[in-house]
């Protein structure tokens, strides 16, 4: 049993690197902190961030294939949002961390 509790720990571990990799990025940081205001499209979020829409793509593909963020059609249209609270309590606490210093 010791040795199941190890490698669930050194999975989560990897787990948390690869999402602070992620978050690790000034462009994509730039898009959570546009989508925690509230849903955007590529179109939208490209235009806020003067971006080209192929490169917020990119990011976006990147987030949410580590589940930060989620997407839903509507008709033609792809509209994205954090995945879920955490996601924002991270940001928030992180950027409280920076000012606190």
């Amino acid at each position: 049993m010791k040795g199941s509790s190890a490698m669930k720990e050194i999975d989560e571990i990897q787990k948390v690197s690869q999402l602070y990799k992620v978050l690790s990025d000034p462009t994509r940081l730039r898009i959570l902190l546009l989508l925690k205001k509230g849903e955007l499209n590529v179109t939208a979020i490209g235009d806020q961030l003067s971006m080209e829409q192929s490169a917020v793509s990119h990011q976006l593909k990147l987030l949410r294939d580590s589940h930060v963020v989620r997407s839903r059609r509507e008709g033609k249209t792809i509209y994205y949002t954090l995945d879920d609270h955490h996601v924002i309590d991270i940001l928030n606490q992180t950027f409280e961390h920076i000012k606190h210093q």
